[in-house]
């Protein structure tokens, strides 16, 4: 059957598996072999030749990956940030890229503090804003990055407006869909050029591997130049991390659906707190994005993000007496996360110092909420 007939919860168990021609094994081995022999002439009869160039582990993830956001190809890394960072290498001295104001700081720093040094010119703007996005665009623009729903305050850019302005500049559009996942939004059918996921996150799903990828809507010259800093670079992740990313993703549907409706019914109750001064979450209809939301995501996501009445010491007090969720960074694992952002970030963080993150597991969400209740409590 062609892939474009089969749904995503197929395509998560089968896409990149195929029974083991040697042992008739159902589930693939971890190939931990570094290096693979050649044949009598000389040439690789399998297709590999060194595990930092290339792994059937790591073919078989891509494959997968690919698969699932429906794109041409795509590249794994060891982390979310090597693969922002594969792609960032990937453009000119005095190129310039326009960043959003509310995303990862990290993704910020590594442009703004690490790439600027080579040279790579960066703009900040609320690309929430497609006329923001428009009047940042030089004719130096190549690149155009989209997270959404942003991190912390889950703010909906449209990712077909950004893409037609990208496109009309000659630039990439490019959208983290780390916090939808594929099942929540599909940023190629929006006319985005690249995907990149953190695959620690929710494509991992239980907090226990490293990884990062970028999908690319065409195999052609970019694809070519970012599978060179891939191979080259080495930033790549081992085999065993391959091995687990792809079985967890076998379990990605599910996992999401019980996430986002979990995240429905919490949001829905902070909304209504007393103790609560905002609640960030796009499946909310009076968030500003909800609109832009329901039309091009699937899932509202598994994460929201909400401002305690009070200071920064009002909100870490919160934290402090939580029982059920673990005080700890990351997301999309099975159990339920909050920190307090600001802290994370450091002193240049623009977060309002009064905000929870919250990673909402797959708990039952009457717990969850007694939770937060009990700590939010006077």
């Amino acid at each position: 059957m062609h892939r474009e007939s089969l749904h995503i919860e197929t395509l998560a168990v089968h896409a990149g598996r195929s029974v083991d021609p040697a042992t008739g094994a159902v589930m693939s081995p971890i190939y931990l072999s570094t290096t693979f022999a050649r044949a009598a002439d000389g040439s690789y009869p399998h297709g590999y030749v060194y595990t930092r160039t290339e792994n059937p582990n790591r073919a078989m993830l891509e494959t997968c990956l690919a698969e699932l956001e429906d794109g041409a190809t795509a590249l794994a890394f060891a982390s979310g940030q090597a693969a922002t960072m594969a792609l960032l290498q990937s453009l000119a001295t005095n190129d310039h890229v326009i960043l959003p104001a509310d995303s990862y700081f990290a993704t910020r720093a590594l442009a703004l503090q690490v790439m600027a040094r080579w040279g790579l010119a960066v703009s900040v703007v609320d690309v929430t804003d497609p006329a923001q996005v428009a009047a940042a665009v030089r004719p130096t623009t190549r690149l155009i990055w989209v997270e959404t729903p942003s991190n912390p305050l889950l703010k909906i850019t449209d990712i077909a407006a950004v893409a037609a302005i990208a496109h009309a500049a000659g630039a990439l559009c490019v959208v983290d869909n780390t916090w939808a996942s594929p099942l929540g939004q599909r940023p190629l059918h929006w006319g985005a050029d690249v995907v990149m996921h953190a695959t620690t996150k929710y494509l991992g799903g239980h907090s226990d591997l490293l990884g990062g990828a970028l999908v690319l809507r065409e195999a052609g010259d970019l694809a070519a130049t970012l599978r060179q800093v891939q191979q080259i670079g080495g930033a790549v992740p081992s085999p065993f991390d391959c091995w687990l990313l792809l079985r967890s993703i076998s379990t990605l549907p599910y996992r999401m659906r019980g996430h986002s409706a979990n995240a429905a019914v919490v949001a829905a109750f902070l909304r209504d707190h007393p103790r609560v001064a905002a609640v960030h979450y796009p499946g909310l209809p009076d968030h500003p994005g909800y609109a832009v939301a329901a039309r091009q995501m699937a899932l509202f996501g598994g994460m929201l993000s909400f401002q305690v009445r009070g200071d920064a010491a009002d909100a870490l007090a919160v934290a402090g007496r939580v029982r059920l969720f673990t005080r700890a960074t990351s997301l999309g694992g099975v159990e339920s996360l909050i920190e307090h952002r600001a802290s994370v970030e450091g002193p240049t963080s623009q977060t309002p110092p009064n905000l929870l993150r919250v990673s909402v597991g797959l708990e039952h969400p009457a717990d969850l909420i007694a939770d937060l209740d009990q700590a939010l409590a006077t």
